[in-house]
């Protein structure tokens, strides 16, 4: 079912998710890999790199997730060992290599404790 779900998702992939997705390819040549809408225990990510134990979220008004429900997916995909970088749409459109510049980062930093789970509230940055 969930194989299903995340196929649905692979061919519904929003516009910042398709330009989030492109950039992700290109770190292959680096010898990082991703899998897009991927499903892991009850939840289907965005992108996800199981070496580097990294979940990439693409948050507009998509997911529909009221703020409990994303803390409980998150806190659950950090029990699992992932770190969660979430970034809004808006930054994917406006700040596209500031958002690049932090998944590399992520993923060249063994500290993965210094980077937000959530993008910032409006008013916030």
């Amino acid at each position: 079912m969930a194989n299903e779900i995340a196929r649905t998702l692979r061919k519904r992939m929003t516009q910042q998710e398709v330009k989030l997705w492109s950039a992700l390819r290109t770190l292959k040549a680096q010898g990082y890999h991703f899998r897009r809408q991927a499903p892991i225990g009850p939840y289907i990510v965005d992108f996800i790199s199981f070496a580097d134990r990294i979940v990439i979220e693409s948050d507009g008004g998509q997911h529909g997730l009221a703020d409990q429900q994303e803390r409980d997916r998150d806190a659950f995909l950090r029990r699992s060992g992932f770190n969660v970088l979430r970034f809004w749409n808006s930054d994917i459109d406006h700040s596209f290599n500031g958002v690049m510049e932090t998944i590399t980062n992520a993923l060249q930093d063994p500290h993965p404790a210094r980077y937000a789970s959530h993008p910032p509230r409006k008013g916030e940055g």
